[in-house]
């Protein structure tokens, strides 16, 4: 009875500690109901629809009618021609990334730390956040233009006594491209977290080590990098968490047939449409991403009294590979039907 009577006291002292705190802080509470409403919208309602991989999606039935066919997408998958170099091209990727990547900030917010003059200061670090900023389609056409025959990085290797080569359509180079871009892109942005940490270490204990008569290298071994290890290690593991998700956007910028050996990754295999193993991204995306090819090709010879006829055709042939890939007629009729109305209202010439 003791026991009990304990637990109902503590009950109430730990929701009336609550209630106090709660409309002592209120302010707080109220500033962390968006971050709770973010987090159930976007993080744990969509995994409502992680069925999709268990199922034979199709948009038209929706998720709840979709046949269950339990395990079969995924048996697909893995005993497909393409997995294991997916596998490994995701993995490298990845791993290359975390190598490179990783460390850079972290040596250059160190480097940064060391400097003294505070307009230089500030100008290193503009320069560096400023590709962060840039459209990653933007970087993409930077990287194609100075990786091509007659690009900058051609005109380097040839400055000293190399050879002219298209470097994204060499499989051996792609791995180095992507990886070198990416730390380019996001190591000035990454370090203001180090940046941040570096400002919290006591100062004194710098003052201490150098009356112990420790230089600037003893003093980064032995005080900088001490605190800055508890962030580098959260960060660290944050980072490992998303080893297996390369991120598609990029890859698929970048990449080409000639290359696919080396850069197609389980992301961009699943968004082409090239497997069902999730079912619901791969039909979509790829079949979207169909629509959007073949109505640049209709926009090129829709603009004759023809028009209608083209249209159809290209309808009949999308509506032939639906079979193959789950996507339902209806839709594709509803997609050919506003091509058909743009046909007759509009100019589709700038598309």
């Amino acid at each position: 009875m003791k026991r009990d009577s304990k637990a109902v006291a503590h009950r109430e002292s730990l929701g009336v500690t609550l209630r106090r705190d709660f409309i002592r802080h209120r302010g707080i509470y109220l500033m962390f109901i968006p971050v709770i409403v973010y987090f159930v919208l976007f993080h744990y309602m969509p995994l409502y629809g992680a069925q999709i991989a268990f199922k034979d999606y199709t948009p038209s039935r929706g998720i709840e009618a979709s046949r269950w066919v339990g395990m079969k997408h995924f048996n697909s998958f893995f005993n497909g021609l393409y997995f294991t170099r997916l596998l490994r091209n995701t993995l490298l990727l990845s791993l290359f990334q975390l190598l490179f990547g990783f460390p850079a900030p972290i040596i250059l917010a160190l480097l940064m730390n060391e400097l003294r003059w505070k307009p230089f200061k500030k100008f290193v670090q503009s320069v560096t956040y400023m590709p962060y900023f840039i459209s990653l389609m933007v970087v993409c056409s930077l990287i194609i233009n100075f990786t091509s025959m007659n690009g900058l990085i051609n005109d380097i290797i040839v400055f000293f006594g190399g050879e002219r080569t298209s470097l994204l359509l060499d499989p051996k180079y792609y791995r180095t491209i992507h990886v070198a871009s990416g730390v380019w892109q996001n190591m000035g942005w990454n370090s203001i977290v180090y940046m941040a940490a570096l400002s919290a270490i006591d100062q004194q204990l710098y003052e201490a080590a150098i009356i112990d008569g420790a230089a600037r290298w003893q003093q980064t071994l032995h005080v900088t990098i001490p605190g800055l290890a508890p962030t580098i290690v959260i960060m660290l593991i944050m980072r490992m968490g998303q080893i297996m998700n390369v991120g598609f956007e990029k890859v698929i910028l970048l990449y080409n047939q000639a290359t696919y050996e080396t850069a197609d990754v389980i992301n961009t295999y699943v968004i082409e449409g090239k497997t069902y193993g999730a079912r619901g991204v791969g039909v979509i995306s790829g079949s979207v991403d169909r629509y959007v090819k073949v109505i640049q090709d209709m926009a090129k010879i829709t603009q004759g009294s023809d028009k209608i006829d083209a249209i159809d055709f290209f309808r009949d042939v999308v509506r032939a590979t639906n079979a193959k890939t789950g996507m339902s007629d209806t839709i594709t009729d509803a997609v050919f039907n506003t091509v058909r109305f743009a046909a007759d209202n509009y100019s589709l010439d700038n598309m």
